[in-house]
């Protein structure tokens, strides 16, 4: 098989990429910016585009498929060339789903939580020694790719994200995949770019769940409303698993999950991601994997990358990133390390770094969302702002947004590190959260810099 990328230097299409490299697949590809890591793992393999931009001679009518990419838009040369001559052409989730089209496909969907909770599924299946091709959105330990394909193994596990598949195609993500078996873990208001209303938004997940066939599982958190109402949708002939919060305690700064009559310790922490943990149990059960096997294998999950991830501590300090950005994600993340560590003051800062985070009206959504936080920050960069070609705001807006007097709002990362430096860091977390990097702020030497103060 040819196949050509458009737009290869994405996290999800350097993946694809690669996971056709390694099952043999002649793989070429083009872009107009490639960033690390994909640049040097592209590079490793052969793979990186000779030069840097649209190359409309890389389209010819050998090509057996054309896979087109999120970042390339409608009037791309290439993609214009490929309709000329006739060619096959695929967003990236629909040829992963003719990857597919063959296997047990579980599809986990849900606003927040279906990255950890497809690398927990992810975790156990590889340790219960079940085979699985994977689509998942963040780099995981033990895993050298995010995508893997295989002719052989009987099931895929989507990660199965609601934003729109491509520039020709503007289904979500997850609907494409068409799931045996889904999980949908959480609904809260988000791609306000895309979805417009609230309503608008959550009938994708109705339509979702609407999806599983005869037969099929639909698992979903019992704990949301909203869910549990678009859950309704599915047909009557599928099986619906509710799942809530199992039962847990906290003792000396560890989880254990109590479970019969056992007390198991685990390296992850958060309501939110015992919430998590259930619903992947329940898949995985699907799956043919016992629950004596699943939490044997669960208690050494130490979670996704840039998920509460640990970056850097001591016995009275400790400093955690997190891809949080949405609103439920915020408070989840919050309440998790609050709830972990009620003894130490936490300092919380989160990056407006979306389309959604970023616009005025939405941001009343993050209402109340940082309460539990002792000391609340927000950064916001205004070249972001110009990026996204939205209307520019104040700090002020952003703190009446938020609802707290006493938040502290900067747009300038200086100022911001100048903030987080003058601060006493003994027994005190500090959480940073953002989908960006506070315009390029090495967090593992602030980290470094902080705790040794």
């Amino acid at each position: 098989m040819n196949v050509h990328f458009i737009a290869i230097g994405g996290s999800a299409m350097h993946n694809l990429a690669i996971a056709l490299h390694h099952k043999g697949y002649k793989v070429t590809g083009s872009d107009d910016e490639i960033f690390d890591p994909a640049k040097t793992r592209l590079q490793k393999l052969g793979l990186l585009p000779h030069s840097i931009g649209w190359n409309p001679e890389m389209i010819h009518s050998e090509l057996d498929a054309v896979i087109l990419g999120m970042h390339a838009k409608g009037d791309n040369p290439e993609l214009l060339k490929a309709k000329a001559l006739g060619l096959k052409i695929y967003s990236y989730p629909e040829y992963l789903y003719e990857q597919a089209k063959d296997k047990i496909r579980v599809v986990i969907g849900g606003s927040h939580g279906k990255t950890t909770i497809t690398a927990m599924i992810l975790h156990v299946l590889k340790q219960a020694g079940i085979d699985t091709d994977y689509m998942v959105g963040a780099q995981l330990e033990g895993f050298d790719v995010m995508v893997r394909l295989t002719k052989d193994a009987r099931f895929m596990v989507f990660e199965g994200d609601e934003y729109l598949t491509s520039a020709l195609d503007r289904r979500p993500k997850f609907h494409v995949y068409q799931p045996h078996i889904a999980l949908i873990s959480g609904i809260a208001w988000d791609h306000v770019n895309v979805f417009p209303t609230f309503d608008n938004y959550v009938e994708q997940f109705r339509i979702f769940a609407g999806m599983v066939p005869p037969e099929g599982s639909l698992i979903y958190c019992a704990e949301d409303e909203n869910v549990v109402a678009a859950s309704a949708s599915a047909a009557e002939n599928v099986h619906k698993l509710p799942y809530t919060c199992p039962d847990y305690k906290i003792e000396n700064g560890i989880t254990r999950l109590n479970y019969n009559r056992k007390s198991i310790p685990m390296k992850i922490f958060g309501h939110h991601n015992m919430l998590n943990l259930e619903g992947a149990r329940y898949v995985c059960e699907a799956m043919g994997v016992d629950t004596v096997t699943f939490y044997n294998a669960i208690s050494t999950f130490s979670g996704a990358s840039k998920r509460l991830e640990f970056v850097a501590g001591h016995d009275s300090c400790s400093v955690y990133k997190d891809f949080a950005h949405s609103p439920s994600k915020l408070q989840a993340t919050i309440n998790a390390v609050k709830e972990q560590f009620p003894d130490r003051k936490l300092i919380a800062c989160m990056e407006l770094h979306t389309y959604s985070s970023l616009n005025l009206q939405f941001l009343e959504e993050y209402r109340n969302t940082m309460n539990k936080a002792d000391v609340a920050v927000v950064f916001y960069s205004r070249h972001a702002l110009e990026l996204k070609r939205l209307p520019f705001f104040t700090t002020e807006d952003v703190g009446k947004a938020f609802g707290r007097d006493d938040i502290q709002v900067f747009n300038e990362n200086t100022k911001l590190i100048g903030f987080l430096k003058s601060m006493n860091w003994n027994h005190a977390n500090l959480l940073m959260m953002s989908s960006g990097n506070f315009e390029g702020t090495d967090l593992k030497d602030l980290a470094e810099t902080l705790i040794n103060k």
